[in-house]
């Protein structure tokens, strides 16, 4: 945890952090358990309720204070976790400010989303005046990945402090170090709320403390399986839960597309970050007549990259050791079955990097097709026409995004409609992504609930519904005086009214 408070018994077990490009030991940090866990969720409800009582212009100027900080450590911050991740430095630095952009509009948006709002009345409760406001919820933990281990998370953190919750965050155990300073600077730009964001550390068994220990809400961010597990823990208590689960998105490019630009976009969707992106492009479906001439394009731009821990990378290693495997075993299954292997292959696989990996012609029922890959690889399949296209893109059991590349915006559009993805962008990839008034999230195997934009704070509160009553009824229904006569008269009127309307 970030905090220490004077009551916390000694820890004996730690672990250590190692870098994915050299292997080497990066910090050590507290395995929290139980114990820890619930100390942090004690003293973060202490600290909310003042938080949670402050108006919502202190409480934007406090997080705005907190934005200035992560601003003015950009580089601190970007280091860990091109440390902890082996992203380029340059990756992480766009992952930072996109971080700022969504707890800016979080931070200035907060106000106008969640304020008391009037609704109207009925003809039979026009003496009711009713009104309706959403609520912080108390404490939210916030369970996030490794691949974005600051822009992920704080899709969650930021906007719940901003609904007026307090947060404990408990960070992948292959990136600590991010979680642990971006708690550090909230404390040190806004003292006097500190231990309202806290960051717990550990894995597998620190998550399910953090589930087990009577938050208010958990989000989570990580694959369906475990969503699965974590989501059972909390039904245990009807703990509301929020998950963001991957996806196998789809990019759809018709014949009057612009190749080039559809080429470009699918290159940096699959393969930057080492195609480590929940919402990366991993299949692209491609109307037959132009299918040649854009997996040329695709080839020759993925071919100009190199993966490597030098500045000059294009992307760093695979940060989870296993998932070197899983790329391995999808790629030598897809071209098995039938695939053409356009560049690379299963060879590419070369620990701790994979190098750039096309493929054509992959049969759908491959794991290269249905199964999320999560590496620097991408499938280009043809189609006969845009329905096969959106047909294929929709039969998959992950819905997160998806992109369409069309000569005529209108009609991208209108594809876009078609699709089953929560997010789709039109004419460029993850353009959903960088606009913080947009909700993100998906369906099936993707998970559920939204973040970002104003459903993003309103997922955070709890809605109270209250009516105040303006003056005395002609006709009070709602009590035992009412004469018999007077209710089926009542009754009549509703009946004659509803008819009519």
């Amino acid at each position: 945890m970030t905090d220490a408070t004077p009551d916390a018994a000694p820890r004996a077990a730690t672990f250590t952090t190692h870098s994915p490009a050299t292997g080497d030991p990066l910090a050590e940090y507290p395995v929290d358990g139980p114990e820890e866990v619930a100390r942090a969720v004690v003293r973060a409800r202490r600290v909310q309720s003042e938080w949670a009582a402050l108006s919502a212009d202190r409480r934007r100027e406090r997080l705005l204070r907190w934005k200035r900080a992560l601003a003015s450590e950009l580089d601190t911050v970007a280091r860990t976790i091109a440390a902890e991740t082996g992203k380029p430095v340059g990756d992480a630095e766009l992952e930072v400010v996109l971080t700022l952009e969504h707890l800016g509009w979080a931070a200035r948006n907060a106000d106008r989303v969640l304020r008391r709002r009037r609704v109207r009345t009925g003809l039979f409760t026009v003496h009711q005046r009713a009104s309706l406001v959403h609520r912080p919820l108390g404490v939210v933990g916030v369970i996030g990945p490794w691949n974005y281990p600051c822009y992920t998370p704080m899709g969650s953190v930021g906007y719940a402090l901003a609904a007026g919750n307090a947060v404990v965050l408990k960070p992948s155990e292959l990136t600590p170090g991010t979680g642990v300073l971006l708690a550090g600077l909230f404390d040190e730009a806004v003292p006097a709320h500190a231990g309202l964001l806290t960051t717990v550390t550990g894995a597998a068994a620190t998550g399910e403390a953090l589930a087990r220990s009577g938050v208010d809400k958990l989000a989570f961010t990580g694959s369906p399986g475990t969503a699965r597990t974590v989501m059972a823990v909390c039904a245990e208590s009807l703990t509301p839960f929020l998950a963001e689960c991957g996806g196998k998105d789809a990019v759809i490019v018709t014949a009057d597309a612009d190749l080039d630009a559809a080429a470009d976009a699918v290159v940096w969707g699959a393969l930057s970050n080492a195609g480590q992106t929940c919402a990366g492009v991993e299949r692209v479906y491609a109307v037959r007549e132009i299918h040649a001439a854009l997996c040329d394009r695709v080839v020759r731009r993925a071919g100009a990259l190199r993966p490597g821990a030098d500045a000059d990378a294009h992307y760093g290693p695979m940060t989870l050791p296993g998932q070197l495997e899983t790329v391995a075993r999808q790629v030598t299954a897809a071209v098995s079955a039938g695939a053409r292997a356009a560049l690379g292959g299963p060879g590419s696989v070369r620990a701790p990097y994979v190098a750039p990996v096309v493929l054509t012609g992959v049969p759908e029922d491959t794991a290269a097709m249905t199964q999320e890959t999560f590496g620097p690889v991408v499938a280009v399949n043809a189609v006969a026409d845009v329905d096969e296209a959106v047909a294929r893109a929709n039969d998959s059991r992950y819905a997160l995004g998806a992109a369409v590349f069309c000569g005529s915006r209108r009609t991208g559009a209108a594809i876009a409609a078609r699709l089953d993805a929560g997010a789709v962008s039109v004419n460029s990839v993850l353009g959903f992504a960088a606009v913080p008034a947009l909700p993100f999230g998906g369906s099936r195997d993707s998970g559920f609930g939204r973040i970002h934009g104003a459903e993003g704070l309103r997922a955070f509160t709890a809605v109270q519904s209250t009516t105040v009553q303006r003056f005395a009824p002609p006709v009070a229904l709602t009590s035992f005086e009412v004469p018999a006569a007077a209710r089926r008269r009542a009754v009549r009127l509703a009946r004659t009214l509803h008819l009519r309307h």
